[in-house]
């Protein structure tokens, strides 16, 4: 058994999108009245692709051509802004993905946050998350960060192995994300997370450890672990062919130390990946404080509503998710990038999909089966009225396999992945993609099998 099939973290995936027509934002900017709404910025720019990445990211672009899409995004901004005017829409979380938002110049960066201030209402207590690297990461524009209130900041370090960042194709080196790390210390951010990787070649149990915990003696609020999946266009996927790629049972036997290791040194494990530092409170935006001891309490997000701006951001309304067509590969980003800052009408959306009921309960359960404390059975029988274990035989199968068992209380029960089937997640959560969908990606796959530009770097 392989234990890695598919990182489920959205559903369905956007390889499943494909061309709309006659979809207008306005209809569905109703969803988007009031409060309680995601707002999504993405800086598709990179000092360069890694190795592993299948992200919608793009290369070799100056100040000009970062200024360029600015504009264009700000043009976005206004469309959206004017459209929302009429709901009252306010945005409770704020974030800015890439890429690497921070390789914008000073200057880019404060326009890019005032952008988003400009044409969007966000409440009082809004979380602002924000995306670095080791290498853009310099005490200027983290007073940048600080002035405009950001909350959390990501940065991927991947390793401390100087061997492993080469062979992931990264671009900085180990000393630079030790002074990135401190740096951020002295910010003092609400929260600070931190990426790593595992199965990466010829990256040990212990190399693997090790790197954890020198990340601990920066005391990082979250820290995420990413095993390493070689998909569609990240050129690593041609060492694989040339080189032999760790087998999948070490890598889940390096999953299963490291994961013992955090949860060891004072980390809860809220899914496969995350890993959240147990502590009584940590200081908010305006004094508030952010509960980060407790036990994950549920959060509805089966339903959540989110907004994207910019090329390759993904927004969901309701059974409408949309975005720019997928790509992965340099030439194919910089044609949908273009065209991007070409357009004129942006509230048109053109390319998504429009789930069904059945793809609705779908992606209902894996949004929450696979983070605790997971699926609430009356909150599915309220929104769809039906049992899940009914509609999902699979529940039944994978509680007798001992992989999901009954959590919580009489008056609201859970199922909730045990730590066995948690483990697993990319092996189970890929066996709740529908006959449908599944056609769609492996339609993609097949298109872009062999073309030429997918094993460009």
């Amino acid at each position: 058994m392989n234990p890695y099939i598919q990182y489920m973290y959205s559903y369905p995936h956007k390889t499943a999108y494909r061309p709309l027509k006659g979809v207008f934002l306005k209809d569905y900017a109703h969803l988007l009245s009031g409060g309680g709404h995601g707002l999504y910025l993405h800086i598709p720019f990179c000092q360069a692709k890694c190795g592993y990445c299948n992200l919608f990211s793009v290369t070799g672009q100056g100040e000009e051509e970062m200024g360029r899409y600015l504009d264009a995004v700000e043009r976005q901004g206004r469309q959206y802004g004017s459209i929302l005017s009429d709901y009252d829409s306010c945005f409770s979380e704020v974030s800015v993905g890439g890429g690497t938002p921070l390789l914008l110049s000073e200057g880019q960066l404060e326009r890019m946050l005032g952008i988003l201030e400009t044409y969007f209402s966000c409440s009082e207590d809004r979380t602002l998350l924000i995306e670095t690297a080791p290498n853009q990461t310099c005490r200027k524009k983290l007073q940048i960060l600080k002035q405009f209130g950001v909350t959390r900041v990501s940065m991927g370090v991947q390793s401390f192995r100087e061997q492993e960042l080469i062979a992931l194709g990264r671009q900085h080196h180990a000393r630079q994300a030790r002074e990135a790390l401190a740096l951020l210390k002295e910010f003092d951010f609400p929260c600070v997370n931190v990426d790593f990787i595992y199965g990466i070649l010829e990256q040990t149990v212990q190399s693997l450890l090790s790197s954890l915990k020198e990340a601990l003696c920066f005391e990082p609020d979250e820290i995420f672990l990413y095993p390493l999946y070689l998909k569609h266009g990240a050129w690593l996927t041609r060492k694989k062919e040339e080189q032999k790629m760790p087998d999948p049972a070490f890598v889940y036997g390096q999953y299963r130390e490291a994961s013992a290791f955090l949860r060891d040194a004072g980390y809860r494990q809220d899914s496969m990946r995350r890993f959240v530092k147990r502590k009584s409170t940590v200081n908010g935006q305006n004094g508030s404080e952010l509960q980060r001891g407790e036990e994950r309490r549920f959060s509805e997000c089966g339903f959540g509503t989110s907004l994207a701006l910019g090329c390759g951001g993904r927004s969901y309304l309701g059974n409408l998710h949309f975005c720019t067509p997928y790509a992965v590969t340099g030439p194919e980003c910089l044609r949908q990038l273009k065209q991007f800052e070409e357009m004129e009408d942006y509230s048109q959306i053109t390319h998504g999909v429009l789930l069904s009921q059945e793809e609705m309960k779908r992606r209902y359960v894996i949004r929450h089966l696979f983070i605790r404390p997971g699926l609430a059975l009356r909150q599915y029988q309220a929104h769809f009225g039906t049992d899940a274990r009914k509609d999902f035989r699979l529940l039944w199968d994978w509680t007798k396999e001992g992989y999901v068992r009954m959590a919580g209380t009489e008056k609201e029960e859970y199922l909730a992945l045990t730590e066995k089937g948690l483990g697993l997640s990319d092996y189970l959560g890929p066996m709740l993609i529908s006959g449908q969908i599944y056609g769609k990606m492996k339609e993609w796959e097949d298109i872009y099998d062999g073309k030429d530009d997918i094993i460009q770097g």
